[in-house]
């Protein structure tokens, strides 16, 4: 044991370098550039302060994007988790066929979201016309991309359908977990399905849904490839995410990459709080369960 506690820093070493690397250093370099007027391609800048920050209090494009960008994620945060949960006890279920349905489920994860975006984005605009010429399927003939309201649902069920398959494994392995002879216990007393779901599985997953709760909310808020993809942030700028418009001021037409590194800062400052606040929750109920 010695031995490995000497050998340690070792292995970890590569680990940490790249850390500090690609994710630590430019953080906080992020921040010093978030207090400066720089372009993202001039050699000068000047240093501003808190400047872009106050500029941030009054620019209505950002803080409408931060609404969308919530809205996105409170509905992700319950829609992916609560089917991916359903698909794992479903797929936990079966005896044959699982190894099948777990493959099936888990595929559109390994598709890039940016391809999975364009995919749907011809399933949307074409697929569904054609569909809705049959009397059964005319609720398809929606303006799934030019209608905000559309759009948005549009982008949820892409969304859901690329992440749902991770999710899914997670809380299969959470339930692989739960003791058999609970269950069995429990049976003999004659608890039904949902008893034995709410007594028995539930509790001992605690710790599944933690993981995947804070992975979702860490990825919604980060969403970019699936709206770029499906609607550009359209119609106008109704679907336009944070991160996108952090994109748009940074690379398109505006330049303003300091100003840009400003609105990331508060980013990752409410991200930062809303997940502390979510991990303080989340553990409270595994210590009770």
């Amino acid at each position: 044991m010695k031995h490995l506690n000497k050998g340690l820093p070792l292995y970890i070493g590569p680990a940490m370098v790249f850390y500090l690397t690609f994710v630590l250093i430019p953080a906080v370099l992020g921040i010093y550039y978030s207090m400066t007027n720089w372009n993202g391609l001039s050699r000068s800048y000047d240093f501003v302060g808190l400047d872009n920050f106050r500029m941030l209090a009054n620019d209505r494009i950002f803080w409408n994007s931060m609404g969308f960008t919530l809205r996105y994620v409170l509905v992700m945060l319950f829609v992916s988790n609560i089917i991916a949960l359903m698909l794992a006890v479903l797929v936990e279920s079966r005896n044959r066929s699982k190894g099948t349905l777990r493959t099936l489920f888990y595929m559109p994860n390994m598709i890039s979201m940016i391809v999975g975006g364009f995919m749907w984005n011809f399933i949307f605009t074409r697929v569904f016309f054609q569909l809705a010429e049959n009397r059964f399927l005319s609720f398809l003939d929606r303006s799934w991309i030019g209608n905000p309201s559309y759009a948005f649902i549009a982008i949820i069920i892409v969304s859901v359908w690329g992440v749902t398959g991770y999710l899914m494994l997670i809380y299969m392995a959470a339930l692989q977990g739960v003791p058999k002879q609970l269950k069995e216990a429990a049976i003999l007393d004659g608890a039904g399905p949902w008893q034995l779901f709410k007594n028995i599985t539930w509790p001992t997953i605690q710790h599944a849904i933690t993981i995947c709760v804070f992975w979702s909310l860490h990825s919604s808020f980060q969403v970019f490839d699936v709206i770029f993809s499906l609607t550009g942030g359209g119609p106008g700028r109704a679907t336009q995410s944070v991160a996108m418009n952090i994109f748009e001021e940074a690379f398109r037409g505006n330049l303003r990459f300091g100003y840009a590194t400003a609105k990331s800062t508060t980013v990752f400052i409410i991200i930062m709080l809303i997940t502390a606040i979510q991990l303080s929750i989340m553990k409270k109920k595994e210590l009770e369960a």
